[in-house]
């Protein structure tokens, strides 16, 4: 039986933060946004494995998301910290307003990303030496698994870094991948090799049959909060 990895990008974070690079920055989350969301956080925590092992990053946003998903219902579980699924580190860069970078000409950035994946911020890490940070760490949780199930509340950069990993995607590649915020990515890794199952799936339970009916899916656009 494969084991599953439920990847969980972080809420949305306060709205002073969106407009420049934070990466590493142990930025607060938007409380307001998180409130307003409640239906989706509901919807996750009833599709999420029980019994499974719960892992967040040193940074609070992931920390205050994994909170969020107690109180909507998802048993509370022990938290292991692991720095290895941390976001891209922007060195000197982090603070910076990103409109600066998209300013640039196209060949000096992504087209979805205000870098390109293999510039090196001063003082900080590439996108593509991130996929060689995360690629590894997921080899390690897939080969001392003891359950089923991991859940990673993580960063849009570190999910498609995984994916990146996962499909043998170039980090250019994988930058063009859509990872939002309380979206849900399924890995699952066999014996025989990795197996993306669902990418940047929303859920939310619509307010007239919350108490009535099942969980269901529904693709919702999300236009802020893209980059970390």
């Amino acid at each position: 039986m494969p084991h599953r990895f439920w990847l969980i990008r972080h809420a949305l974070v306060e709205a002073s933060s969106l407009s420049y690079l934070y990466g590493t920055e142990d930025v607060a989350v938007c409380n307001t946004t998180m409130a307003e969301q409640a239906p989706r956080y509901a919807a996750l925590a009833a599709l999420l494995p029980r019994a499974a092992k719960l892992i967040c990053t040193p940074l609070t946003r992931t920390q205050a998301t994994a909170a969020a998903l107690f109180r909507a219902g998802y048993p509370e579980t022990p938290i292991s910290i692991d720095p290895d699924f941390v976001e891209q580190d922007f060195g000197q860069w982090q603070g910076m307003p990103i409109a600066g970078f998209y300013a640039r000409n196209r060949d000096e950035r992504h087209p979805f990303w205000p870098i390109s994946a293999a510039e090196t911020p001063p003082g900080g890490e590439s996108f593509a030496a991130m996929t060689e940070r995360v690629g590894p760490a997921l080899d390690r949780l897939a080969a001392t698994a003891t359950g089923f199930d991991t859940i990673i509340i993580t960063h849009g950069g570190t999910i498609r870094a995984a994916c990146a990993h996962a499909l043998g995607l170039t980090p250019h590649q994988a930058l063009s991948l859509a990872v939002d915020n309380i979206s849900l990515t399924r890995l699952d890794h066999h014996d025989n090799g990795w197996r993306l199952v669902s990418l940047n799936e929303h859920l939310s339970i619509p307010a007239v049959a919350a108490c009535a009916a099942p969980a269901q899916r529904t693709v919702q656009a999300q236009t802020h909060g893209a980059l970390t």
